[in-house]
């Protein structure tokens, strides 16, 4: 890992790097775009530049990278690396770019830093940078590997929509086949694909959705929430587009199947916990449709919260499928209920408020906003669910993971 003489340089001097990590950043992408507007164009997700939550995720990913080397030495944070290196490959980032972001990175670390920069310490933060990045083109390799794709090249695939459904006002269910002919990728259920669009402005740009329905039909599914703007924050291009102008017999660019929030292989025998909050559902249908049809035996809870039962997407898949579980029980959490459902639970998910109590050695599923996630994990803690045993994916930049 990072040599004893490095360590020693990033130990003392990762305070001032950290503080000053949210304007090196600014200048990264500030340079990177100036140098390759095509970037911007088409990889990166121009909403999330402007919310300024990229920038966030890759300074916090850098900072808790290097504290990591430094209080484990004889570690790697594979938790982290992994859960980027399936986002880069579900992009089809290639290894010759991270020499692109070293140049950009490092010379925007002089710009702010400037003479704190000495030999010893650039050097320093050069072997931590191809730490992280020769370790990312590794996992991305073996992930490229998997999918029987190369780097950059092949990552696309056409795929025709052959159904859509509107599951509710703000979200719309595509159902999609390679119009190849050729076999669908195999993906575990809680796996996302990338789909690439054309905008108006001529931008290909790319967005992640989990794909909403279990292994087994040579069709794949994908539900997709509308994003509105609001508080300032701009309205989603890809998903205004797909909601506005995609439809039965269209043709989508999508890449293969990736992510790391999976049902393990060993949790046939296990309690499991599947936490939802409104399009973080989608996942979770893919998990309780394999549970189901595997005859998952050990008690599964499945809880969701949402707005309003109106807003709350694949409800009837919800439902069906965990009441095809010997041991399932669902609890829905609504801010709005409605006389339509009045058994159902009022205000934000209260793990205190189930009618039975978390099983001992639980293993929990998450996926919603982060304050929802933070909250529900920090419940299950107290319900003495190991943290290892509690996993979760977010939609966008991980900025969970990036604060460590």
């Amino acid at each position: 890992m990072l040599s004893d003489q490095s360590a020693a340089t990033v130990r003392a001097t990762l305070p001032v790097v950290a503080a000053a990590i949210g304007d090196i950043t600014e200048r990264f992408y500030d340079r990177l775009f100036t140098a390759h507007p095509e970037l911007l164009k088409d990889l990166f997700n121009r909403g999330n530049q402007a919310a300024g939550t990229q920038r966030q995720a890759l300074a916090g990913s850098i900072a808790a990278f290097a504290a990591h080397l430094v209080e484990h030495p004889d570690e790697r944070p594979d938790v982290m690396l992994g859960r980027i290196a399936h986002k880069h490959a579900s992009l089809g980032v290639a290894p010759g770019q991270y020499e692109t972001v070293h140049r950009h990175l490092f010379a925007a670390i002089v710009e702010v830093l400037g003479d704190a920069i000495t030999p010893e310490v650039a050097a320093a933060w050069d072997e931590v940078y191809w730490l992280m990045a020769n370790a990312l083109i590794a996992i991305e390799a073996r992930l490229y590997a998997e999918q029987g794709v190369t780097a950059g090249e092949d990552t696309w695939r056409a795929w025709q929509v052959v159904g859509r459904v509107e599951e509710t006002e703000d979200v719309a269910t595509f159902r999609l086949r390679p119009v190849d002919g050729a076999p669908a990728p195999d993906f575990r259920a809680g796996q996302y694909v990338s789909v690439q669009v054309r905008l108006e402005d001529g931008a290909r740009q790319i967005r992640q959705y989990s794909l909403s329905e279990g292994p087994g039909s040579e069709v794949r599914r994908i539900s997709v929430k509308r994003v509105r703007g609001a508080a300032g924050a701009p309205e989603g291009e890809v998903s205004n587009h797909l909601h506005a102008r995609v439809h039965e017999g269209d043709v989508l660019r999508v890449s293969p199947p990736y992510g790391d929030l999976v049902l393990d292989d060993t949790d046939a025998d296990v309690p499991l916990l599947l936490a939802s909050a409104g399009i973080g559902v989608t996942p979770m249908i893919a998990m309780l449709e394999q549970l189901a049809g595997s005859g998952h035996r050990a008690p599964v809870t499945v809880v969701h919260a949402d707005r309003s039962p109106a807003e709350h997407a694949l409800r009837a898949d919800h439902e069906a499928y965990t009441g095809k579980l010997p041991d399932g029980a669902a609890h829905f959490f609504y801010e709005r209920p409605d006389a339509g459902h009045p058994a159902e639970l009022t205000g934000r998910v209260d793990l205190a408020a189930l009618p039975t109590a978390i099983a001992a050695g639980t293993r929990a599923y998450l996926c919603g906003p982060l304050p929802f996630m933070r909250a529900v994990r920090a419940q299950l803690i107290g319900h003495g669910v190991a943290a290892a045993d509690v996993h979760y994916e977010v939609f966008g930049p991980d900025l969970w993971l990036a604060q460590g």
